[in-house]
């Protein structure tokens, strides 16, 4: 391929068209038996979906969900933590101080494991995303979100009460990872200007969002594929995949959810928000694994870490990604509801999300974790 057939490739998996066609793809190879890793019983998604509805029905009785964004794990001990900081009033300010809160937040949450918790000053004890994002918010508040070229791993072991007894996975993948996204952009308010300028009308395109997250932080994802000097983030080689490559894009896209509200703060309207796509992470896939509708070929698959390049968690991803868009529907006819009143954003929060959390307790109650067991570097889940 030349370097104008490459980058025109890179520019064509940078979007969240190619992760849902790459998904689709991969759910026709599993519904063929033509992938070797995993198989699909899809008189399961019934289970699926009366669990996802029982769900929203449990947290959400009168289906007032927001959306699946990081938002949401900004409370403690009943109280908005977010609500109470201390920011800016004026809309767009607001929005840029959201950004700056919200980006490196997300950037830090790529799964806790089963045994770290945070100790929070309202004296409440979280563990997982909630910990992860209030541990994140109170960085914010004391000013350690704002050089985030001098973000160490022991300043995020810090901050995060990491210590022997309170192991938390990927500490120094973290702080690169956030050391690389201020050597790139600076502060992360940057993107919100990059997006607002691309609003027509007042309204700004959920894709165009994301567009922006893929182009501009690119670069801080570590030893990643590339086409034509262009690095692709969250793609991943499969050897039986239509192109060769399976772009994912799960951080980006759930960053993409996230930045949603502070965009709308600000007085912009976000349209087309499922153009974007389920998100390919182990409780939205472990929902699907632990209610049988994926089932490995080989069962001692499970009993084993895989890295997360291999063919197992590829594919898996890719599944997670192609049959949420199959279950949104069944989850809406059984609640009642519209697509435009209940976006795939509302389901993934209601929701699958939620309901891919509370089956794994139920068949995990140890630890609670993901069905299969992924060797990350805190930069993934």
């Amino acid at each position: 391929m030349t370097e104008v057939g490459e980058k025109f490739e890179a520019e064509r998996l940078l979007t969240a068209g190619a992760v849902r066609e790459a998904a689709n793809q991969m759910f026709l190879l599993a519904d063929s038996w033509g992938l070797p890793e995993w198989r699909l019983d899809m008189s399961r998604m019934d289970v699926a979906a009366d669990l996802t509805v029982q769900t929203v029905r449990a947290n959400y009785p009168d289906l007032n969900v927001p959306f699946h964004a990081r938002w949401r794990h900004f409370t403690a001990a009943g109280r908005d933590l977010w609500d109470e900081a201390q920011k800016p009033s004026d809309p767009l300010e607001l929005g840029r101080a959201a950004f700056d809160l919200v980006i490196p937040s997300v950037l830090l949450d790529a799964g806790a494991g089963p045994t770290w918790r945070y100790r929070d000053a309202t004296g409440a004890e979280l563990s997982r995303s909630e910990g992860l994002g209030v541990a994140s918010l109170r960085m914010w508040e004391a000013g350690a979100l704002d050089d985030l070229s001098a973000v160490t791993g022991a300043s995020v072991a810090e901050a995060f009460q990491v210590s022997d007894n309170n192991p938390l996975l990927g500490v120094e993948g973290r702080a690169a990872l956030l050391r690389r996204l201020g050597a790139t952009v600076g502060r992360p308010c940057k993107l919100f200007d990059l997006m607002t300028a691309r609003a027509k009308g007042g309204k700004l395109d959920a894709e165009d969002i994301l567009e922006v997250l893929l182009r501009e932080l690119g670069p801080i994802w570590p030893g990643r594929l590339s086409r034509g000097g262009v690095p692709l983030g969250d793609c991943w080689p499969h050897p039986i995949a239509g192109h060769g490559v399976v772009p994912l894009h799960k951080l980006s896209q759930w960053m993409s959810y996230s930045l949603i509200e502070p965009l709308q703060w600000a007085g912009i309207e976000v349209v087309n928000i499922d153009g974007l796509t389920g998100l390919a992470e182990y409780r939205n896939g472990g929902l699907f694994v632990d209610t049988g509708v994926l089932v490995l070929r080989d069962p001692d698959d499970a009993r084993m870490a895989h890295p997360v390049d291999s063919p197992v968690v590829v594919g898996w991803r890719a599944l997670t990604v192609a049959l949420l868009d199959r279950l949104a529907p069944m989850v809406r006819k059984r609640l009642g509801v519209t697509t435009k009143a209940f976006p795939l954003a509302c389901v993934l929060e209601g929701g699958t999300w939620a309901a891919g959390r509370r089956i794994a307790r139920q068949l995990r109650p140890a630890e609670g974790g993901p069905p299969i067991a992924v060797i990350s570097d805190g930069t993934v889940f």
